[in-house]
């Protein structure tokens, strides 16, 4: 259920992209509003990321995978029959409050359930499994679109949200010992009373920061292009039809699938996290001045770069295995939980501050009831992803190597005291 729940939040995250003129001429929109629309979505994920790693650590990824589910689903259906700009914001806020706890939640039960040196290949199989909801986010979605109409997709994915909540409430299992048929074994949550000075424990160990910043800068330009600008580039400058466009989006949300299934397991083999996120890092940095040379490009040539991208922005995976490592293991949780805002105040920024970029030199050109860029001003708007992405890049060297094990206690001895004391305050 957690990675049907990730699958549909990775859906959410993505579809914008696809269905992209489709919104700006239902609402009428200039690209500033239609960046504000699709990172709404992102606003309340950021907001919603540490809440949640304190709540997997304290009420269990049961809870809050049914409450989540049932709340995603109520705002798939609100954003699908809106009749207004304004209630499709509202819609879409609530699918990002409502699937915001997808991830944490997985992350939590692999951790409570699996043995550690297993983590990061298990973490890379179920994002594999969940990148499926971005695959159909991008041809799929597009192909149902034209045919049934966007509302109708978002409403059946609305019904299909509230089943996954109703239905985690009945099948998770937040430990081991209660599969069995006996209750939770002792230390495996947080002290609720106590959450606070855990999570202050995190928040204070600087091992947890450059895994932050890899993701605020890598997911950024990501998901700020494939989630949103990229069906719209690839139409306006590159010449491509939409249905060739969205075939983009699947094939790099596929890349990024693939790779984070190999990078996991390849840095379990290799008994190293920092040497890959480093190399993929850097080279997704330079992936953005092909995009930024502006002319047209071969569709050999666009298929390829997105691909590759997709696959080596999947280094950005192993952040959330550091910080992990780097932290107090009965705060697994809130370690990830922490790291992973990065991930979504990134694109919070960039997409409607790429559609700011754009709208401030464009030249009035309007087309069916949307607005028609040229290919100076995405070239604008993409330097802002290519310094995003040079920032993750950056970030990526201060990140401490783990070697797959957890660090914490030999090299936090503050931390070691507050975990302590987290102790004391159970018992």
């Amino acid at each position: 259920m957690a990675i049907l729940a990730y699958l549909l939040s990775f859906f959410h995250r993505v579809a914008p992209a696809a269905i992209a003129r489709d919104l700006a001429a239902a609402f009428e929109t200039s690209a500033t509003s239609l960046g504000v629309l699709a990172a709404t979505y992102f606003y309340v994920y950021t907001v919603m990321q540490v809440p949640t790693g304190v709540l997997a650590d304290t009420l269990g990824p049961r809870k809050i995978l049914a409450l989540g589910g049932l709340v995603a689903g109520a705002g798939s259906l609100l954003f699908g029959l809106a009749p207004s700009f304004q209630i499709a914001v509202a819609g879409r806020t609530l699918v990002g409050l409502g699937v915001a706890v997808a991830f944490i939640a997985m992350l939590k039960l692999i951790a409570v359930w699996f043995e550690e040196r297993r983590f990061a290949t298990l973490t890379g199989a179920a994002m594999f499994i969940g990148n499926v909801g971005s695959v159909l986010a991008g041809a799929p979605l597009a192909w149902a679109a034209q045919a049934a109409g966007w509302r109708s997709v978002f409403v059946a994915v609305g019904v299909a949200s509230l089943v996954i909540g109703v239905t985690s409430w009945f099948l998770v299992k937040d430990h081991p010992s209660e599969a069995e048929g006996g209750s939770r074994a002792h230390g495996t949550r947080v002290d609720r009373t106590a959450w606070l000075g855990g999570l202050v424990t995190v928040l204070r160990n600087r091992a947890t920061w450059p895994g932050f910043f890899v993701n605020l800068g890598i997911a950024g330009s990501f998901f700020a292009f494939a989630g949103l600008w990229a069906v719209p580039y690839l139409t306006q400058v590159q010449g491509l039809s939409r249905a060739l466009a969205s075939n983009h989006i699947s094939l790099y949300f596929l890349g990024f699938a693939i790779g984070a299934a190999l990078i996991g397991r390849l840095s379990d083999r290799m008994g190293k996290r920092k040497p890959l996120m480093v190399a993929g890092a850097v080279l997704h940095a330079l992936g953005w001045l092909v995009w930024l040379q502006g002319g047209a490009l071969p569709l050999a040539a666009t298929y390829t770069l997105c691909a590759v991208m997709g696959l080596l922005t999947a280094s950005l995976t192993l952040s959330w295995a550091c910080a992990k490592e780097v932290n107090p293991p009965l705060l697994s949780g809130m370690a990830t939980s922490v790291v992973n805002v990065g991930v979504f105040l990134g694109p919070a920024i960039l997409q409607p501050l790429v559609g700011w970029a754009m709208d401030r030199n464009w030249d009035g050109t309007v087309r069916e009831g949307v607005r028609i860029y040229s290919a100076a001003d995405y070239r604008i708007g993409f330097a802002l992803l290519l310094a995003s992405a040079v920032v993750g890049a950056a970030a990526t060297l201060f990140v401490r190597e783990t070697g797959c094990r957890n660090i914490w206690r030999g090299s936090e001895p503050d931390a070691l005291s507050s975990q302590e004391q987290l102790t004391k305050n159970r018992t």
